[in-house]
This record gives C-alpha cells, structure tokens and sequence, in this order.
C-alpha cells in the first residue's frame, strides 16, 4: 500500500489487520513532514508524543480492544484548537508560550475514533485573513508554486494537506477560511451546517461563525472524518441534537435528478477567466451526468462581504478582549509595573502582542459596538443577516445544492493584496453567505489556471443536508481528471 495515495479507509483497514502498524504510518507522515515543512512553513509545532499516541493504538489492536475508523491515520489540526499538553498559539504572539490542560472536542473526537496528532498547523492570526500572511510565526507557501499564498486562514492545514504532510487536516471557517485554502490547494474541504461540530477547545474568533471541519484528499475522507467530528456536545450549548447521517455510507456519485442551482448573483463579471472556464465545466459536467441545473436568486448575498466583516469585527472585539496578559499569554516585559495604570498596561501588552490586521479588526468591532452605532451597524447586520436566512431557506425549496466559484481568482502571489485590506476581504465574496446563514458549503477541486495552481468549485446545501453536498461533490470528483496532479514538492 502506497501510504501518499491511501485513503483514510484504507490506512485504517490495515492497521486494524496488523498489515501495516500505527507506529509506521505516524513514522512516514512526521518524517516527510520534518523533511518538507521548512519550504512550506505550514507546521508550527510537532506533537512530540506522537509516537506514544500511535503505540497506544497498536496496543489496542493487540489486545483485541475496539479502535475507530480512523485507526492510525495521522492528523495535522489547526493551531486554533487546543491540544493537550501541546502548544496552541492562533497564530499569535499574545498565545505564544500558552499550553492547554485539555483537547478541544473535535481533536477528543479524532483521537477516540483512532487518529493521531502529528502536530499543529500555520494560520492567519486568530484566523483572521485571507492568506496566511498575518500569522506570528511568518508565511505559509502554497506546494503548488512557494511564490503564491495556501489561501487562509487555515492556510497551513491546505498545504499540509495538499502536499501529504499529513494523512488529514482540520481547519475552520469563519468567513472562508476552510474553502478558500482547499481551492488554492487543490484539496477537498468541508464547512459543516453551524452547530454540527462542537466549538469547545476553540479559540474564538466569531462564535455565531465559526464552524471546524475536515480538509482532506477525497470526498470519500471529508464524510468518514465529518462522521467522527460531528455530533452534540454538552460543553457547548450551540451544538445541534441532529442525529448524525452516515456521510460515507451513503456517499453516491448518482445526481441523476438532483437540482443544481446557480446563483444569479454569482454570474456577473469579475470573476478570473480561469474560475470562469472551470465553473462553467462544472455546470456541464452535472448537466451531462442527468442533474437538472436552474438559475435561483438570493439578492441579499450583495450585502454579505460588508455584513460578515461588520458581525464577526465585532464579535472578535468581544472574544479578543480576554488576552489582557494576566491570567495567561504574552505579557510586555514591563521594568516597573506598580507605576502603571491598568489602562497602560493592558495597551501595551495588546499593543505588542497583537498583529496589525487583528488590531485592525478590533478597531472595527469596538467602534461598531460603541454607544450610539450599536443599532445602525452591528444590530443593523443582526437584521439583514436574518433575512438572508430566509432567502436561502426559499433557494433550497427549489434546489437540493447551490454549485458557485468559490473565489473570484485562483490563488495569488504572497504581498500581492497585504497592502489593501478591501482587496484582500472581497476574495471572501462567495464564501461569506454561507457562514452568515449557518450552512453546510464545501470546495471541491476541478481545474488548473495557466499557471498550473488549482481551482475549486463550491457547493452550498440547505442546513444539516451536508450529504447532498458531498453527493454532488462525489460526482465532481469522478469526473474532474485533477486528482493524477500533484503538486511541485512531489
């Protein structure tokens, strides 16, 4: 068995029936991630007890004791969710030496179902960007061209993944931030409805956003590790009692039937001749394989970039406003604290150690929840973003799964857009809606530009119908000729 190729069924089958032992496959991912990671930049630590955490599932197996389906398969998470005893950051030097007591419940959830950390994995500062270039601990380099950005915020889960320094990532989504990084990586990458996955051992960015989910190779992964992650959890209140489906089981490439719609919104210019000319495959290929495509309107999605960034500034205010550096975190290193104000000294321990494009952000948030704006912007978007729940809840009675690009260009080169921050948030364009309406959206790959980087195409489903996504991402997938391609570090 070639461990590069393999999928998550397939590792995990031999582990089981001793074929292959946990300790070797978790030896071949951390080897070829300490080989490859200095070009990409897409690890910011390693988990040292890796080794034990693969021992322990070996031992299991000898004792005949049950393991899950994910038995030995080895994980890179996004250094946004807390790992035990292994340094968590969000990118950011304010959570620089910050080691938690606890997993989060996603990474609880990995490991009880078989799989191992391996290590945790580059970001935009508290998830914050559009391009990995914001984190602390320097850029994160795309394994198809190192000249272009992985996309962000779970920048180095895209290109971990991309370039098989882990078996699979997990990565967040706020605003993007698990598609966007999939399409410039050419992986797939899933967004569950809000509230399928638990956000416990999360660093918050925007709690009414953010959604963690699996990026990984192939459709047929993304459903047996969003089986794992997903489910109620009674340490976070927003989680939902939805039973979960058996996503891989009930995996289909048949769409003969099934309603595509396409956004009369999305179909205007802008939008890069490449993406255009793969979008347009797309469509094609659905319409040859007996779906039946209509075009569907949500107007409100013209309000979605200037909705989203005036939610989740604010929320992230709110959220941010614990990294004061007294309980835990960077603090200045300050020579005499008693002549100091609190004022003085949480300014310049948030001053320090926050980046600018987070401070950015706080700004925004602060200013929008102040007294006299609360209503005319942040209560303002609370409204408007109701109503485009509703559109959508309209769309999905005459449609089964929204098909769109996911951004307006394929993946662009680093400091390209760092300088104009308006710029760099309208690549969230298509992406923003789905997160403002709770839904489940997911990245597929199916092109290449001219200059040889992936492009992806998206699909957005109605709430809890992730399996109609993966379906039609199924179908994609089988069709799409991109999966023989590899990228440069190959």
């Amino acid at each position: 068995m070639e461990l590069i190729q393999a999928s998550f069924k397939q590792v995990s089958d031999a582990v089981k029936t001793k074929k292959i032992s946990a300790v070797e496959v978790t030896k071949f991912f951390m080897s070829r991630a300490e080989k490859l990671n200095p070009q990409l930049n897409a690890y910011i630590a390693f988990n040292t007890k890796a080794m034990e955490e693969a021992e322990a599932v070996d031992k299991k197996i000898q004792q005949g004791e049950a393991v899950g389906p994910l038995a030995g398969v080895s994980f890179g998470i996004k250094d946004l969710l807390c790992t035990r005893d292994l340094r968590t950051t969000a990118g950011s030097k304010i959570l620089s030496n910050f080691v938690p007591p606890y997993d989060a419940t996603v990474v609880a959830r990995l490991k009880n179902a078989g799989a191992v950390v391996i290590g945790k994995l580059n970001l935009d500062e508290f998830a914050m960007g559009s391009s990995n270039e914001t984190s602390f601990y320097g850029n994160c380099k795309n394994p198809w061209n190192p000249e272009y950005v992985p996309g962000g915020s779970s920048g180095g889960s895209a290109a971990a993944q991309s370039a098989r320094i882990a078996m699979g990532t997990i990565g967040t989504d706020t605003g993007g931030s698990i598609r966007q990084p999939s399409n410039f990586c050419g992986i797939v990458g899933i967004k569950p409805t809000y509230g399928r996955v638990s956000r416990y051992g999360i660093v918050a960015y925007a709690s009414s956003l953010d959604q963690a989910g699996p990026m990984v190779s192939s459709v047929e992964d993304a459903a047996l590790s969003l089986e794992v992650i997903c489910g109620h959890d009674p340490k976070d209140s927003t989680t939902s009692q939805q039973k979960v489906p058996e996503f891989s089981k009930n995996l289909s490439q048949n769409v003969k039937g099934m309603k595509i719609g396409l956004l009369k919104e999305y179909q205007s210019g802008g939008i890069h001749a490449d993406t255009a000319a793969t979008y347009q495959r797309a469509v094609d290929e659905l319409k040859k394989l007996g779906a039946e495509v209509i075009e569907v309107s949500v107007p409100l999605t013209e309000f979605a970039v200037p909705m989203y960034y005036l939610i989740a500034a604010s929320e992230a205010s709110s959220n941010l406003a614990r990294y004061d550096g007294v309980k835990y975190g960077y603090r200045s290193d300050f020579k005499d604290l008693s002549s100091l104000s609190l004022e003085d000294f949480y300014s310049q321990t948030r001053g320090e150690g926050f980046g600018k494009e987070v401070k950015r952000r706080i700004m925004l948030g602060t200013y929008c929840l102040s007294s006299g704006y609360y209503d005319a912007y942040y209560n303002k978007a609370c409204q408007v973003r109701r109503l485009l729940r509703e559109q959508y809840l309209d769309v999905f009675k005459k449609c089964d799964v929204l098909l769109s690009p996911v951004t307006t260009t394929p993946a662009f080169k680093i400091g390209e857009k760092s300088s104009d921050p308006l710029k760099m948030y309208l690549n969230d364009i298509f992406t923003t809606s789905t997160n403002l309406a709770g839904l489940p959206g997911m990245s597929v790959p199916f092109g290449f530009s001219k200059e040889g980087l992936p492009i992806g195409v998206q699909l957005t489903a109605a709430h809890f119908n992730e399996q109609a996504a993966l379906n039609a991402a199924y179908a994609l997938e089988s069709v799409s000729g991109v999966k023989e391609r590899r990228p440069n570090v190959f």
